[in-house]
């Protein structure tokens, strides 16, 4: 059984996932866009989901999905009794959901190990001090052609370039990220 601190552990260590409380319900988004919001009990949740796909969805376990109010039919949205979800399902609904509002570059990111995702959200954020407890201090970095090691080299590189692109490949090593490839 789920409950709705589940799905904000999952949605909320996503990058840019945010909570943010709209007419006493709780609401998860990314920029201005919701992608995932609790009933007023927190019984129920409707998440992004693909219109075309919305009704096939519902009819594959009517118990469990339902359609949003007549007002957000227009959306790509549909709901859920969470009581009825099992973890995994949940986790891939949220993490669709999210996807639908963010950009593909950062697709990938939920799939990598962690920290990888926490990681990359505190660059984007430049949270440098919540940064680095996540690199390790022997730190091996490539982005295109450039190549660092230390941790301490690649914070000083990141706080004077742009944003760089998520990793599409990462090793940890003691619970830190001890590789990170681009």
């Amino acid at each position: 059984m789920v409950t709705a601190d589940d799905v904000r552990e999952v949605a909320l260590a996503l990058p840019r996932a945010y909570e943010v409380s709209v007419r006493q319900r709780w609401k998860l988004r990314v920029g201005q866009i919701v992608f995932a919001a609790f009933s007023r009990d927190e019984k129920d949740m409707g998440f992004g989901f693909p219109k075309a796909e919305r009704d096939g969805l519902i009819e594959s376990d009517p118990e469990t999905f339902f359609l949003p109010p007549a007002g957000d039919l227009r959306y790509q949205w549909v709901c859920a009794h969470l009581d009825r979800l099992d973890l995994a399902e949940m986790r891939e609904l949220v993490t669709d959901a999210w996807r639908m509002c963010t950009p593909k570059m950062l697709h990938d990111l939920p799939e990598l190990p962690r920290p990888a995702a926490q990681a990359w959200a505190a660059i984007d954020a430049g949270e440098w001090g919540e940064l680095r407890p996540l690199l390790h201090p022997y730190l091996h970095w490539r982005d295109g052609e450039t190549a660092l090691r230390g941790r301490t080299t690649v914070l000083r590189h990141l706080q004077q370039v742009p944003t760089p692109r998520p990793p599409t490949e990462v090793e940890v090593r003691n619970g830190q990220l001890y590789r990170w490839t681009r």
